[in-house]
């Protein structure tokens, strides 16, 4: 009960209707939740189905929801079931106003299909297909699987963004098959795999960035410096393509990957640092621009990952990786007269002193990659984590809504604040609370659960809206301008590593999973047999 005496066990039926919500399990059982203006109780809600849970949660107005999760979080109760309650409305929401089309704009509450997929629908099925599994949504994961069986077609005309294509949609389909061995997926992941591959038919085998899937015909993006490919675009095909080598017994996928690397290993690298752009006809590279932002960000991530997944055999990834982290380290990464770590963007040879929400992963993957790093550096790496992890964080704290803007910069008298109006808006981007899962795995130190709260609390006061959840124009602005867009990584990244964030260390542990750029986790390979089943959680 709380200061206004409400007590859930002395309230008649007719008075829990107005106050709680009551569900009755299998076995007749009836468990309440009640919430009042001050105070929660909760009557057995932990052992409820995690579906059970959503369905209660899913609801719920924002302000019942922090009364209550601020109650469970005191008594120790895990808070997880709010990101179900969150999923649920995500989902609930483009189920019924956006419902086989790539996305959901919960203001005008109807669907809207993103060019970057061309005419292949249903992206936030196939991206979500994982969190609703790992969720336990069992409902909701059995009708997305039947709308792919039935609907998910590759056999367009049309233009798709290869890299884009490759982590939502390959990812999500590989990481269905991974979790719930379901042949339907690894049959679509393998198909499409098959379609990408025309990308590569070019003079070095960098791939191009768009490819029209029925003719075959590629490109590269008519703004990129000189015809280039982008760099985190064709270096974010690796995870996704040894896998589907292993799943179809045809190598031609993994060559096609390692060839991308016998390309950047042939080039000299001004400073040991990539830049974001490389010609795909000539092999050389474009605009000396380096980025662990946008453009370049998940290269760096999959060098490393690639020898995670590969059970540390992939040494080439490795030494790439960390090679690369030195040259990070020396050319890219300051610290501001307020002692705040950054990661600049180098312009050639000039430090450009801003940094992207994108970059903000690269705390959890600089601690992801502590343990191997050369020359007793673990606790380096891990502290440079922490450091950025602290300066993420910062970037939201600064702002009016507590949510992180688009970029940052550490020039001009500011430190952690966007300074330009178009980089002032959050779009529920993930990368700041998957760094804090990271942290949060590898330190357990619990101010990571509690800066990715201040971050729960934030998107239900601001994003969350009747018909989804929606990102912000200007974080700065107390009056919310939302964008109408619920995007479909919303519900592939940032609820999954809130829910991860939330949960124990053996949910998808480690050291026999890694995530691709869009938090699809893919099992490690292990050395004495590759098979899924030794990988299951």
């Amino acid at each position: 009960g709380g200061t206004d005496g409400l007590l859930a066990m002395h309230l008649d039926h007719p008075q829990k209707g107005q106050f709680g919500v009551g569900l009755a399990d299998s076995g007749g059982r009836e468990r309440e939740l009640f919430l009042s203006q001050s105070a929660a109780l909760v009557s057995d809600v932990d052992v409820l189905s995690s579906y059970h849970r959503a369905a209660v949660l899913g609801s719920l107005k924002y302000s019942q929801v922090s009364i209550c999760c601020s109650f469970l979080l005191n008594q120790h109760y895990n808070p997880a079931f709010v990101f179900l309650q969150m999923m649920k409305h995500a989902w609930d929401n483009y189920k019924r106003y956006a419902w086989g089309l790539n996305e959901l704009k919960p203001i005008s509450k109807q669907g809207h299909s993103s060019n970057l997929f061309g005419n292949i629908q249903g992206a936030t099925i196939v991206d979500a297909l994982d969190t609703l599994y790992i969720m336990e949504m069992k409902e909701e994961f059995k009708e997305a699987k039947e709308w792919v069986e039935k609907n998910l077609d590759f056999n367009v005309n049309a233009e798709i963004s290869v890299f884009e294509v490759n982590i939502r949609f390959v990812g999500g389909l590989l990481s269905a098959y991974y979790l719930s061995g379901e042949e339907v997926f690894r049959k679509k992941a393998v198909e499409l795999g098959e379609k990408l591959l025309p990308a590569f038919n070019t003079p070095t085998g960098i791939p191009w960035a768009l490819l029209n899937i029925k003719s075959g015909i590629g490109r590269n993006w008519p703004w990129a410096s000189g015809g280039s490919s982008i760099l985190a675009e064709f270096g974010t095909l690796h995870l996704e393509f040894v896998h589907l080598s292993h799943l179809s017994g045809n190598p031609v996928f993994a060559e096609k990957v390692m060839n991308i690397r016998k390309v950047l290993n042939r080039l000299d690298k001004p400073e040991g640092l990539y830049p974001n752009y490389l010609n795909p006809s000539s092999g050389q590279w474009g605009q000396h621009h380096v980025s662990i932002g946008g453009l370049g960000d998940s290269f760096y991530e999959y060098l490393l990952k690639a020898w995670l997944m590969s059970d540390k055999t992939d040494e080439e990834g490795k030494k790439m990786y960390y090679d690369a982290v030195q040259a990070i380290e020396t050319h890219l990464i300051r610290k501001s007269s307020g002692g705040l770590t950054y990661i600049a963007e180098w312009k050639g040879g000039l430090l450009e002193h801003k940094m992207g929400h994108l970059t903000c992963f690269a705390g959890g993957m600089f601690a992801l990659g502590a343990d191997g790093a050369p020359n007793d550096k673990t606790g380096h790496h891990i502290e440079l984590g922490a450091e950025i992890a602290r300066t993420c964080h910062e970037s939201y704290d600064r702002t009016s809504m507590k949510l992180g803007p688009e970029a940052f910069r550490f020039d001009g008298g500011v430190e952690a604040i966007a300074t330009r109006q178009n980089e002032k808006y959050y779009i529920l981007r993930p990368e700041v609370i998957e760094t804090y899962m990271y942290m949060w795995r590898l330190t357990h130190d619990p101010k990571y659960r509690q800066w990715g709260w201040e971050a729960v609390e934030a998107l239900e006061k601001h994003c969350r809206v009747d018909g989804g959840y929606s990102g912000i124009r200007d974080v700065y602005n107390n009056h919310e301008s939302h964008d109408d867009v619920q995007q479909s990584f919303f519900l592939s990244e940032t609820l999954k590593y809130l829910y991860l964030l939330f949960s124990e260390d053996d949910l998808l542990p480690f050291e026999h999973w890694v995530f691709n750029t869009e938090a699809h986790p893919l099992p490690v390979l292990h050395k004495d047999n590759g098979n899924k089943e030794e990988n299951q959680k």
